[in-house]
């Protein structure tokens, strides 16, 4: 399985693991598809803060992340 580090940023995540890109459109981050937006706030946006200005749930993201084969820390 592999490592998610919540604490990272989204772009040193989707850096780390490019298909990451695609469930987090799937849960709710539209913008991820942006390059711009990526190399701008996903530098210092987390997943915890993205999710809490979306207003979504963070426990379905992380399962969501689950599905995929991702645990996260």
């Amino acid at each position: 399985m592999k490592i998610l580090d919540l604490n990272k940023t989204v772009y040193e995540l989707v850096t780390e693991y490019p298909e990451l890109v695609e469930i987090m459109q799937k849960v709710g981050f539209s913008s991820i598809v942006n390059p711009k937006m990526l190399r701008t706030v996903g530098r210092i946006m987390t997943i915890p803060k993205g999710a809490t200005m979306r207003g979504l749930d963070l426990e379905t993201i992380k399962e969501e992340f689950e599905k995929h084969g991702f645990s996260c820390k």
